[in-house]
């Protein structure tokens, strides 16, 4: 992986730790696929939008559900 920045650009990392991380003032969830949700206005919006996320995925017929 290239680390190098070019001058003038910002680059952000977001901190992550578990399931939830904040970029900025946004909150995102991801998903053990690797799938980023998001942006929530809190952490706690984020808790919620994987809690709906997780019920609708087990609402799917298992061969829609992600692998």
């Amino acid at each position: 992986m290239n680390t190098q920045v070019r001058s003038g650009e910002d680059v952000h990392i977001p901190f992550r730790s578990g399931r939830y991380f904040c970029v900025g003032r946004d909150w995102y969830f991801t998903t053990r696929e690797g799938f980023d949700s998001g942006p929530f206005a809190s952490r706690e919006r984020a808790e919620l939008g994987l809690k709906r996320f997780l019920h609708v995925i087990k609402l799917l017929p298992e061969k829609q559900k992600m692998h």
